[in-house]
């Protein structure tokens, strides 16, 4: 199956993704779906990113049928981003989550480590997100376990990377109990919503110290290119994992709001598209199988964002609507320009290199 399809849905989900977010910000530009602010939070964590790492584990498994999964997404994202039918398009992306869980198992079931076991953990709990909401559970309710599915995701791939620091038990054993901790945390939250969110963002703050502690990009920050850019682009991204997790140990369970609003958009936005940013240009090549060239300008994206999420955090934190409102503008002009340089590298076409 042709893996660029598959990509170019999942970027159709992003796009529409940003311009629900806006609209749910209080921006009135036009809709085309009544139900497409409402989209949101689905398109993002399900349609785009759902989509992507669901490409990313069928390349690397190198089996047709495996390719399922990342098509049952982009095709449910597709149903909510037109207006043709949320209920359906909901129904797809829970099953593609349960074609994730299948390719982890499979991945697990041919080597089995912590990595792994933490990455399938993931997508188990963005399957366990999936269902509760097509099965009608407030968006507050299903957000821990989308979190869940990106953090233990990256936080997996980034042990597995480490390897050739060669951790020793002890540092293995410390990420272990992080993640446990969180997990923990998100698993309370079905039965006692103030309290598990608390307990799971202590978890995320522990995870945040061992990704700066012990993650490669300790190393490679002090190198030069492409390297120093992606190891920048994790540091900034571990800060902002830590500071979602300060905020839901300190206001709990918030279900909506300003408040809500900042502790969700310092892990989706500061954390994992900083984590997109620095591995865009070895994602992509691997994807769409070309070179891909690294330019200095990459850093262009990231400083926008990580300033406009301060922005937005601060309006949200002492409830200034504009400053959260153009905070949040200027998140999707982050956006748009990482895609702008992303399409310009790849028509550079030079092989993008880490040392």
């Amino acid at each position: 199956m042709s893996r660029l399809p598959l990509l170019l849905l999942g970027i159709l989900a992003l796009l529409a993704g940003i311009w629900a977010g806006l609209l749910r910000m209080g921006w009135g530009w036009p809709s085309w779906s009544a139900a497409l602010a409402a989209a949101h939070g689905p398109l993002m964590v399900s349609a785009f990113l759902g989509t992507v790492i669901g490409l990313e584990r069928a390349i690397a498994l190198n089996r047709r049928a495996a390719y399922l999964a990342p098509l049952l997404t982009g095709l449910g994202g597709l149903l909510l981003l037109s207006g043709v039918s949320f209920v359906w398009g909901g129904r797809l992306l829970l099953v593609g989550s349960v074609g994730l869980v299948v390719l982890f198992g499979l991945i697990v079931r041919r080597h089995a480590a912590v990595y792994t076991v933490t990455m399938a953990a993931g997508a188990v709990a963005w399957l366990v997100g999936s269902a509760l909401w097509v099965g009608g559970r407030p968006i507050f309710a299903v957000v821990p376990w989308w979190v869940a599915f990106l953090v233990l995701t990256i936080a997996g791939e980034r042990l597995e990377l480490s390897r050739v620091l060669r951790p020793t038990p002890r540092i293995i054993g410390l990420f272990t109990a992080a993640a446990g901790v969180f997990l923990g945390g998100v698993l309370l939250s079905v039965w006692a919503y103030d309290a598990g969110v608390r307990l799971a963002g202590l978890g995320l703050v522990l995870l945040a110290a061992w990704l700066l502690r012990y993650d490669l990009a300790r190393r490679n920050v002090r190198l030069s290119g492409l390297t120093r850019f992606i190891a920048v682009c994790l540091f900034g991204g571990y800060v902002w994992l830590a500071a979602g997790g300060l905020l839901w140990l300190i206001y709990g369970g918030v279900m909506a709001g300003p408040l809500y609003d900042a502790v969700l958009h310092a892990v989706f936005l500061g954390f994992v598209f900083a984590m997109i940013f620095g591995h865009a240009p070895l994602i992509f090549p691997s994807v769409l199988g070309r070179p891909m060239a690294y330019l200095p300008v990459f850093y262009g994206p990231l400083i926008v964002l990580h300033l406009s999420l301060l922005v937005r955090t601060a309006g949200d934190l002492f409830n200034v609507v504009p400053l959260r409102q153009w905070g949040g503008l200027l998140n999707g002009v982050a956006l748009m320009l990482f895609l702008g340089l992303t399409a310009l590298g790849l028509a550079r076409g030079a092989p993008a290199r880490t040392r």
